[in-house]
């Protein structure tokens, strides 16, 4: 019987805002080894690949349960908690690493798990250890990539399958009200570098920005949430659209801020040049096109829910919005304390642009992670996995 296999784990569940689904891909696991929740691991060792098994598990089961116990007051705080680098402006809402309060946590410096920040003062803090999918049924699907059988057993490192798929963030993308994110107080979206986006952007950068796993995965997302003979907006638009070549018979419309990579970019209809943060209106007519994207880009945009505003009134009734986020952008142009976030937290306040602009419903977050990075990928050799990918889409309603 085969032994090992690779799968990509699908986690499903949804908060009151958002349906959300997080994928992350296991290679080299070992049915004789590895550890499964409730009975995936004795079914999917039966399956071939592109099979797939699902399981639902009540909250408690697959990671504990939500408490109020583990709601902590830490009394007297230091006000920017040292981490061993640089000192932390603390804002309630945000997920810090654990280690940032390890004396009274009774944690350790390096400690990563992450924990949110409630409520700050000058006297106290109150800090949520649960973890970000405690209380949330989740179900698990299982899709079997591929499969082999290893003769004999050397050793090897033991995956807990159900600590890998639930760990290092999900959960953490979904707003919470009492708390919802603050991100810098009066000016979140002031950037490091202020100057004149047109001059920096002047030069073509006809470079990918992404992996080809990661953007044959960006392709396919679009393929499935995009329709044949639609209007698309593609904003932030660059040489490469990433919209597949199966969707036939689209008028795609670019607008970007450099006229070369735009010429450059054969799945663009047209195309404008514009600068959306010296004046977020788009020049385009109402309910002009069914769906708009924006690809690994959003975090340039100092006015997000303006553009979203314009977003809302070019696309028709039930239009779709897509948003791609990755973990790579140009340093200092992105908004002021992008770096600093969790991955899932930057998914996290693109969702709350969405909640904030009001005009969009059926909101979905999908994450990809785990994909190995291609061999011949120049930073392969410092990368293992490929571009881990956040995507953001709804539906807009006006």
């Amino acid at each position: 019987m085969r032994n090992r296999a690779a799968i990509e784990f699908s986690l499903h569940w949804k908060s009151r805002y958002a349906v959300h689904n997080d994928r992350c891909y296991i290679d080299k696991i070992d049915f004789w080894r590895d550890i499964f929740p409730g009975s995936m691991g004795d079914k999917l060792e039966k399956l071939d690949a592109r099979h797939i098994h699902s399981e639902t598990f009540r909250p408690g089961e697959l990671v504990p349960n939500y408490n109020d116990k583990n709601l902590l007051v830490i009394r007297n705080p230091p006000h920017t908690p040292a981490t061993g680098i640089t000192k932390v402006t603390l804002e309630p809402g945000r997920y810090y690493p654990k280690g940032y309060f390890w004396k009274p946590l009774s944690s350790f410096p390096t400690d990563q798990t992450p924990v949110r920040l409630v409520e700050a003062d000058d006297t106290s803090l109150v800090i949520d250890t649960n973890h970000p999918l405690a209380g949330y049924p989740l179900q698990v699907k299982a899709l079997v990539k591929h499969t082999s059988t290893i003769a004999a057993q050397r050793g090897g490192s033991l995956n807990d399958i159900a600590q890998i798929i639930t760990a290092r963030g999900p959960g953490m993308q979904a707003p919470v009200d009492e708390i919802r994110y603050s991100f810098g107080g009066a000016t979140p979206l002031k950037r490091e570098d202020e100057s004149n986006d047109r001059l920096y952007y002047r030069s073509p950068r006809l470079v990918h920005h992404l992996d080809a796993t990661a953007r044959n995965l960006v392709s396919s997302f679009y393929g499935q949430i995009l329709e044949n003979g639609t209007r698309i907006f593609d904003l932030m638009s660059s040489w490469v659209s990433h919209i597949p070549e199966s969707l036939e018979s689209c008028h795609v419309e670019g607008l970007g801020l450099n006229q070369q990579e735009l010429e450059a970019n054969g799945r663009l209809s047209s195309f404008m040049v514009h600068d959306l943060n010296e004046q977020p209106v788009i020049p385009v007519a109402e309910s002009s096109f069914d769906a708009a994207v924006c690809t690994v880009s959003i975090e340039y945009l100092c006015r997000p829910l303006e553009v979203l505003s314009e977003l809302a009134r070019i696309l028709v009734p039930g239009g779709i919005l897509a948003l791609t986020i990755s973990e790579r952008w140009f340093p200092l142009k992105q908004v002021a304390l992008w770096e600093d976030l969790h991955p899932f937290e930057r998914q996290g306040i693109v969702l709350s642009y969405l909640l904030d602009q009001g005009a969009f419903t059926d909101i979905h977050t999908e994450s990809v992670r785990g994909y190995p990075r291609p061999a011949e990928d120049r930073y392969a050799d410092k990368m293992s996995n490929s571009d881990s990918l956040y995507f953001i889409w709804a539906r807009c309603t006006k």
